[in-house]
């Protein structure tokens, strides 16, 4: 039996054979190159880059007005089955084209248009810790350059790892996809290191929270008061964005999310938090 190699950049630690990826397809073991260990296999390969409002993100409370070079991967480390980027974040190497940009590249690129308002990269579209070494390298390139570092993440991390990239990032919006434990053993995650890390992040960087809204999944009145007064019990001051879900990927059946639920939730939430927004719903 072939030797194997922990990757402990999540709670999966996954124990990954020579060729083969572990949960999140975006780290594994090259064959014929074991004497490297795990890698990021998408280090560098990127499948979507844009130049995007910085509430795109969303940010509403970080530089508003500003735009912000947006960049992805491959792979994702939970399994939503409601994923509205599954093209990618369910994608193996090979199966979605990338680009090879180095972290050097990258922030050179993100220089060109700063006359356009761009203030940095954000990290985005499909779950960025995977790729933390990629994350980690050009966001210290990019601080040294005067220019902000941007995580749009799952917020699921070992905490040695979170905690090294914690200095390197000037803000995340975090997604925080329910607040029950069923609902994140569902998902294959741990709403524990999820909360931690909403509670570590919101004490060294700019915070914002996203909770995607799916009809019957996530959204009883007492999952949207208990997400809201974890919040609230972090900081009544970070915003809150509730997101519609529209079907995708294993949800094609389902319907948009009521917007009638998501009105609920914004009325609760507003009673604890200073900022909530809705988002996608016209």
């Amino acid at each position: 039996m072939s030797e194997t190699y922990l990757c402990g950049v999540c709670p999966h630690m996954c124990e990954i054979a020579p060729g083969h990826t572990g949960f999140c397809r975006g780290r594994g073991v090259p064959a014929g190159a074991e004497e490297r260990g795990v890698v990021s296999l998408d280090y560098g390969k990127l499948t979507s880059i844009a130049l995007d409002p910085i509430e795109k993100k969303p940010l509403y409370h970080f530089h508003p007005g500003s735009m912000i070079l947006s960049v992805g991967g491959f792979g994702c480390n939970l399994r939503c089955p409601w994923c509205q980027n599954s093209y990618i974040s369910m994608a193996d190497e090979g199966d979605v084209e990338t680009h090879d940009v180095t972290p050097e590249a990258l922030v050179a690129f993100a220089e060109n248009y700063v006359p356009a308002g761009n203030i940095g990269v954000a990290f985005t579209y499909n779950e960025p810790l995977i790729n933390f070494e990629y994350v980690r390298d050009t966001s210290v390139r990019l601080k040294e350059r005067g220019l902000k570092s941007v995580l749009v993440t799952n917020g699921y991390a070992n905490p040695e790892y979170w905690g090294e990239l914690l200095p390197l990032i000037d803000a995340m919006n975090i997604d925080l996809k329910g607040i029950g434990e069923g609902f994140y053993e569902r998902i294959e995650g741990s709403l524990k290191t999820v909360k931690q890390n909403i509670i570590s992040a919101a004490g060294r960087c700019h915070v914002e929270i996203t909770c995607l809204l799916v009809n019957g999944v996530n959204d009883s009145q007492n999952e949207i008061e208990q997400l809201t007064d974890f919040v609230a019990s972090v900081s009544p001051e970070i915003p809150l964005h509730i997101s519609r879900f529209f079907p995708h990927y294993y949800f094609k059946d389902k319907a948009p999310t009521r917007i009638e639920s998501m009105k609920i939730f914004e009325e609760i939430a507003r009673k604890k938090l200073t900022h909530v927004h809705l988002g996608n719903v016209k």
